[in-house]
């Protein structure tokens, strides 16, 4: 999901995610590694790749990033709360000489709260800089999320999520849950007119 559950690996505990992406005709994939240090922290690193084959010449992006999540209210049931730094970098480029960098940093205050029957709901608040070749703007987002279980390991989800001063982005999907820490993820997403899809594995061990 795109919108962020308030809650941490345990201290010692680590994950993996992969997945791949469509946003129209931009095509990619995706990585990342997360760790607990301590309780109630969580860093991340990740990396991805695309590519827009509709344009010419193809244009290709390549990003790093990274995050650190600080919950220090966490509950199966009832209100868990807390914060999230993320940076990262994305280059551009093509055969024809584009060389375009944006690198970004935010601030996301975490909101969730648990059910007795499985369903949790998420809230994000954001604050986010980004700047493109010395040219920086800022900007505030938001995003709401659910995930609803149907039956043992297996949850639907939808998320709304989007800009202050923008038309917001919707999303659809279904996770299981194939064995204990390993979970698939797929969704199917629609913007202000475009489309966008994506498919993930992550594994906490």
């Amino acid at each position: 999901m795109a919108v962020d559950d308030a809650g941490t690996l345990p201290r010692g505990g680590a994950k993996v995610e992969l997945g791949w992406s469509r946003d129209d005709a931009v095509k990619g994939f995706e990585g990342a590694v997360g760790y607990g240090p301590i309780d109630n922290v969580e860093v991340e690193l990740g990396l991805s790749r695309a590519k827009d084959d509709d344009v010419s010449p193809r244009q290709t992006f390549e990003g790093v990033g990274a995050a650190v999540k600080w919950v220090p209210l966490q509950q199966e049931v009832g209100l868990s709360a807390g914060l999230k730094f993320e940076w990262g970098r994305e280059e551009a480029s093509d055969d024809a000489g584009l060389d375009e960098t944006a690198e970004g940093i935010a601030l996301i205050a975490l909101l969730g709260w648990g059910f007795e029957s499985g369903q949790t709901l998420h809230l994000n608040l954001s604050r986010e800089w980004i700047e493109v070749d010395d040219d920086t703007e800022a900007d505030n987002g938001w995003g709401i999320g659910t995930a609803y279980p149907l039956l043992e390991g297996l949850a639907i989800t939808a998320e709304v999520f989007g800009s202050l001063y923008h038309a917001p982005d919707k999303a659809l999907g279904l996770r299981y849950e194939v064995a204990e820490g390993l979970k698939l993820s797929g969704a199917v997403d629609r913007g202000s007119s475009r489309s966008f899809a994506n498919l993930g594995v992550a594994w906490e061990f």
